[in-house]
């Protein structure tokens, strides 16, 4: 390794553990993701409310299918509870939750962006409430029963735009909850209802539009866990509650399987060294170890040229003799070094055994080499000569090779 590759790996390494131990002594930022879920400590996770219900008289059941597969069964009886930041529901999935709700079932819907057939079948429309002499958009919550109401509006210390619903006096839901922005004291000065039950054949259906207000994040500050305890206090207090995990903005789980890596600072710091590592040999140790090897090219068959180049002077000079000549001469070669018989003076033994390894009749042998005999004694040869030689020299070769 050159001195230049030292000094660079040098410095890298230097940069990896200054950034590692700026990376180590940060403190950990605040997930402020939408997650709703009951198993996530998150801010907007809902781990407090979750905990707290299963303390209460009622039996507590988390639900991960689709309300239209859960609700198939009619044997279910009880409350269900929807906590997210939207929820979406098909219609004929809507129709089965009413219809499940109008034997005598509950179901709370808490959410910011409730399902628009939902609205329209309820006939209740939500808008957003905006500052209108402030950029302050922090809301207050409170019930409006004289036994669950606070002495002063829950704040919700965060910025964010609550929603209400809009409100006629043909409304025929009860009104359970208002709210409004924050003006420099803990007073709502103009009420919105966000809180609202109406009545479905024997049941009941309870809308709430702030889901924000049931978190981790709510319920920890001062004694804002008291709202979401009185706005819950209509739970039927001997019906199982079926708290829906499948309607949730945050997963239930990691589809990652680097989660567990990733999900701890140690393991994931180690993870990020053995690739950093990883890269560093393949730039320093790969490049001194593995040279580029020069092509060699292979040696040219000069041979075969060669013989080009001979044979093309026979043709263009029409020296058939010659070339009748060399052929005879080549092929005699090759009876020699195939079958060990010498080919020139043949004798009887001799047609006798090439007429063995070719194949062939001893007659036959005989004419192949009284053919080339008469082709040698001959003054001029004619193409149509060569020609011929060359067809009964390849018939021979074929024969004896068994083609």
């Amino acid at each position: 390794m050159s001195k230049t590759y030292k000094i660079l790996l040098f410095i890298l390494v230097i940069l990896l553990v200054g950034l590692t131990y700026l990376e180590a002594t940060e403190p950990d930022k605040v997930n402020w993701t939408p997650s709703f879920v009951a198993s996530h400590k998150l801010p907007f996770g809902t781990t407090v409310l979750f905990e707290n219900l299963k303390d209460q008289s009622f039996p507590l059941k988390k639900v991960k299918i689709p309300p239209y597969e859960f609700l198939g069964d009619t044997t279910i009886k009880g409350t269900y509870l929807f906590l997210n930041d939207n929820l979406n529901f098909h219609d004929s999935e809507l129709n089965r939750i009413l219809k499940w709700v109008e034997k005598g079932n509950t179901v709370f819907f808490i959410t910011e962006n409730h399902s628009p057939n939902l609205l329209d079948t309820l006939g209740l429309e939500s808008e957003i409430i905006y500052p209108e002499k402030s950029i302050v958009s922090k809301p207050l919550f409170n019930l409006t029963d004289s036994t669950l109401k606070g002495k002063q509006p829950f704040l919700f210390p965060r910025e964010t735009f609550p929603k209400y619903f809009k409100v006629t006096d043909s409304l025929k839901q009860q009104v359970l909850g208002v709210t409004g922005l924050y003006k420099d004291s803990l007073l709502i000065n103009d009420p919105q209802t966000n809180y609202l039950v109406d009545s479905i054949g024997k049941g009941a259906i309870y809308i709430h539009n702030a889901p924000l207000a049931f978190t981790n994040f709510f319920l920890l500050e001062n004694e804002n866990y008291k709202y979401a305890e009185r706005a819950l206090a209509y739970l039927p207090p001997t019906e199982t509650v079926y708290w829906d995990q499948y309607y949730k903005t945050g997963k239930t789980y990691s589809s990652s399987p680097l989660y567990v890596l990733l999900n701890s600072r140690a393991l994931k710091w180690a993870y990020y060294f053995v690739i950093a590592g990883s890269i560093l040999f393949v730039l320093f140790e790969g490049k001194r170890r593995q040279r580029s090897i020069p092509v060699i090219k292979p040696l040219l068959n000069q041979t075969y040229h060669f013989t080009r180049t001979i044979s093309g002077l026979h043709l263009n000079r029409r020296d058939y003799k010659g070339i009748t000549l060399k052929k005879i001469n080549l092929f005699f070669d090759y009876v020699r070094t195939h079958f060990r018989i010498p080919a020139e003076d043949p004798s009887e033994t001799t047609y006798q055994q090439l007429a063995g390894v070719s194949g062939s009749s001893q007659e036959k042998v005989k004419e192949l080499w009284s053919f080339m005999e008469f082709l040698k004694n001959k003054p001029n040869i004619t193409q149509e000569d060569l020609k011929k030689l060359n067809k009964v020299i390849n018939a021979f070769k074929n024969q004896t090779h068994g083609k």
